[in-house]
């Protein structure tokens, strides 16, 4: 991951949030734990190679947990952390406020 430039503690969030994929890795975990291909299905257009990027990327901030099942084949899921679970309010109201901005801007365009 990214370092930070200044001690602002939003900006190592930011740095943990950002590019395309990550908060949106989250928000499909939040509604529970997910196995890899499940995931890169529900992120239409993420490689392979980008989807373990950013999964091992989340882990590494301890935002996601990663469960391998000694089973054959080896199953492993994906789950929102302690960590993850508190950051998912943040993610909601970003999202809630993305969404009322574009009525308000429908509206002024209307």
């Amino acid at each position: 991951m990214q370092t930070t430039v200044s001690e602002c503690p939003l900006e190592g969030a930011m740095v943990l949030l950002s590019g395309r994929w990550r908060a949106l890795i989250l928000y499909y975990l939040s509604q529970g734990p997910m196995r890899f291909n499940a995931l890169r299905r529900a992120l239409s257009g993420i490689s392979q190679q980008m989807l373990t990027r950013e999964l091992r990327a989340l882990e590494d901030a301890d935002v996601i947990t990663r469960t391998v099942y000694p089973e054959v084949p080896p199953r492993v899921e994906y789950a929102l952390s302690d960590a993850g679970q508190r950051l998912m309010p943040v993610i909601d109201a970003l999202g809630d406020w993305w969404a009322e901005t574009q009525r308000r801007r429908e509206q002024l365009a209307a």
